[in-house]
């Protein structure tokens, strides 16, 4: 790194006649910078034509300027001599990223410093030297070398490309232009640079604009995106504080069905502690009469026998035996509210709960390769029909079911997703795992029949769910619209009954190991189904 900000010093501080470090630098009007000897050499030949120009940048001065050293430039260059003098001597050789020079010859060439426009060849130091000597060569223009100075060679004729050729859109040289571009709309390029400048800077401008456009729309979006952040978390501790309130209102709720289980209690064990202390009472009057009585049976004097067996024979307690309700009805009544609440809570929270999750709502199409060929797809592949299938115009697929009338979805569900199914009797509305066999008319290929699918059946005479071609018969107001919500890492699959309200018909809980793909199965010629839009 050292050597490489050596050799960047001594570019800038060398003299472009000779090529050296500046010796007793010199400054002239134009602000270049030279050796006093160079410089004055140089203008001592054009001492006859008394017009002085500069070697670089060939402004012209009259009369011959006054020279001055340059005291700062000459103490930078004294320091800088002492860095110079620890650069190994090969550093002047081409390197990877240099130009070499084109007028060294060997394995190894020196390091081009310069390019003339004119020559169209980079110059190592050396061989630039007949630039500043020869007269003839002097009037040549230079510039530093550069690795994309090439690319201003026409590669055709070996010229320098001057000329833009705005019918073809390119940059061409001036024998170009006499030859494959003869007769075509050119300028200079200079003066295509000007208008394309002046086009440039619109184009910026509309840039910079844009940019700032699409700064103000993600400034708005990080600012939507931690109101979305703020909005979710006051969300959640709503949510937490009305549960928390639903919770703390069951449980008064459980307290005061237990204070009123206890005062009941309390009043039937009085209850039962007066009718236990009146058994014992009358307990005690028969063992005493008993006692009398056996006493009697013993007496010799019939006249006594029979004067007290009046008065001990005549019953002294009641016939019927006090009795109490081992369990009360209102302990029945109680626990049969309690159900009830229990289960019209879950009921309802349920149904609550789909009209939250229909956030969740997505947007299903039916897959035209898994669809059996007596069906038909319409409405942008949402609506299934079955239709006479003689000229079936479907090719046959690996997916297609080839028996029974069903259809699968394009779409896997691994999340949360609801979405409904407007249907006719005799239809089924499933999920299915993507591997399910496709092939005869057996259960293992239809839905509800197998362990891989799962499938609520409408019918005139109600509802029927299966799975693993197991039946349960479910209960809920017809409707020709099925709900259906699926939370898979959940492991819950919920069926529900959609019209003017939502109710639930059957829940699933279950552990799915596989994305599901909904399916839909259609039992009857010309009847139809359709994946709705929410």
């Amino acid at each position: 790194m050292a050597q490489q900000a050596v050799l960047l010093e001594q570019d800038q501080f060398s003299c472009s006649v000779c090529l050296d470090l500046l010796k007793e630098p010199v400054t002239i009007p134009c602000g270049h910078s030279y050796c006093r000897s160079c410089i004055e050499g140089c203008w001592d030949q054009d001492d006859l034509k008394g017009i002085y120009s500069c070697p670089q940048c060939r402004q012209t001065f009259t009369p011959r300027p006054a020279l001055r050293k340059n005291n700062m430039l000459a103490e930078v260059v004294e320091k800088l001599k002492t860095g110079l003098q620890a650069a190994p001597p090969d550093l002047c050789y081409a390197g990877p990223g240099d130009v070499a020079c084109d007028f060294c010859t060997g394995t190894r060439k020196q390091k081009a410093l310069m390019f003339c426009l004119m020559c169209l060849v980079s110059f190592c130091k050396t061989h630039l030297q007949p630039h500043y000597s020869v007269p003839g060569l002097k009037k040549h223009k230079l510039v530093k070398a550069s690795t994309q100075l090439q690319e201003n060679i026409c590669s055709r004729h070996d010229e320098l490309l001057k000329i833009y050729c705005r019918t073809d859109q390119n940059c061409i040289c001036c024998l170009c232009m006499v030859d494959d571009h003869k007769g075509h709309d050119t300028v200079s390029a200079a003066a295509e640079r000007t208008e394309k400048q002046s086009q440039l800077g619109m184009s910026q401008q509309k840039l910079q604009q844009r940019i700032q456009e699409r700064e103000k729309e993600l400034k708005e979006l990080q600012q939507n995106v931690e109101s979305l952040k703020h909005s979710a978390q006051a969300a959640v501790e709503d949510s937490d504080r009305i549960f928390t309130e639903l919770i703390h209102s069951i449980e008064r709720r459980c307290s005061e069905v237990k204070e009123l289980i206890r005062d009941q209690e309390k009043a039937q064990v009085s209850q039962a502690d007066g009718l236990l202390e009146q058994l014992e009472q009358e307990i005690a009057e028969l063992r005493r009469r008993n006692a009398e009585m056996e006493q009697l049976s013993h007496t010799e004097d019939h006249i006594h026998f029979l004067q007290s067996y009046l008065s001990l024979s005549s019953p002294s307690v009641s016939s019927d035996p006090p009795s109490i309700d081992k369990r009360p009805q209102f302990l029945g009544d109680v626990n049969k509210a309690v159900s009830d609440v229990r289960e019209k809570l879950e009921d309802f929270i349920k149904g609550e709960w789909i009209k939250i999750s229909t956030i969740d709502s997505c947007q299903l199409t039916l897959d035209p390769n898994t669809a059996q060929k007596s069906l038909s797809l319409s409405e942008g592949n949402r609506k299934v029909t079955v239709v006479n299938a003689v000229n079936d115009p479907n090719p046959d697929h690996p997916d297609r079911f080839t028996d029974w009338w069903q259809v699968l979805c394009k779409e896997g569900l691994s999340g949360r997703c609801y979405w409904e199914v407007e249907c006719h009797h005799g239809t089924v509305t499933a999920v299915s795992y993507k591997d399910i066999s496709r092939i005869r008319m057996v259960n293992d290929s239809r839905f509800g029949y197998n362990d891989m699918s799962w499938g609520l059946e409408c019918s005139s005479n109600g509802y029927r769910f299966r799975h693993n071609n197991v039946e349960t018969k479910v209960s809920g107001p017809q409707s020709s619209r099925v709900g259906v919500y699926l939370d898979h890492k959940a492991g819950i699959l919920s069926f529900y009954s959609v019209s003017d309200t939502m109710t639930l018909l059957h829940t699933v809980e279950s552990t799915f190991t596989k994305p599901l793909f909904p399916g839909i199965w259609v039992g009857y010629k010309n009847n139809s189904a359709v994946l709705c839009k929410l």
